[in-house]
């Protein structure tokens, strides 16, 4: 009889040994999920707060292009650097580029010109910088005019 307490003993040992394995692999599960969840929800919330603040930037540049104000030069340059130091990264289509629906929302089409390429900016556009990937995420496209060709 003491050699079977024995065996059922060193069994229950043996199970509560691979419960607690268990248990601890499940925390250190929990405890990563938590951390990717918080570092998500850290991006999304200043995404949100980039998204908001695109179109201040876009009302000071609106207004040096009249002013010329060194002040606020400077202060749209500090957007830019922090909008930089999140991974933003302006898109700026140049005249002539090629349209890209990716990256480009069109906005209006004008006579002349190449089919298909753009003949103006309206509005810069922003992506992620993802240095693994050719193009970031695009939280705004360019807003450009695009000629439809000679008639």
């Amino acid at each position: 009889m003491r050699k079977d307490k024995k065996i059922k003993e060193t069994k229950e040992v043996s199970e509560l040994k691979t419960q607690l394995v268990r248990a601890l692999a499940d925390y250190d599960n929990l405890r990563k999920r938590v951390e990717t969840e918080k570092e998500i929800w850290m991006r999304f919330s200043g995404e949100r707060i980039l998204l908001k603040l695109l179109p201040i930037v876009d009302i000071f540049e609106a207004a040096q292009k009249h002013l010329q104000d060194q002040g606020l030069a400077i202060a749209i340059n500090e957007f830019k650097k922090v909008f930089q130091e999140e991974g933003l990264v302006e898109i700026l289509p140049r005249k002539d580029d090629v349209f890209d629906e990716q990256i480009h929302e069109a906005v209006e089409s004008i006579e002349g010109g190449e089919k298909g390429h753009i003949a103006e900016q309206v509005l810069q556009g922003w992506r992620f910088e993802d240095l693994e990937a050719q193009l970031g995420r695009v939280i705004r496209a360019a807003k450009v005019k695009v000629y439809r060709g000679k008639n």
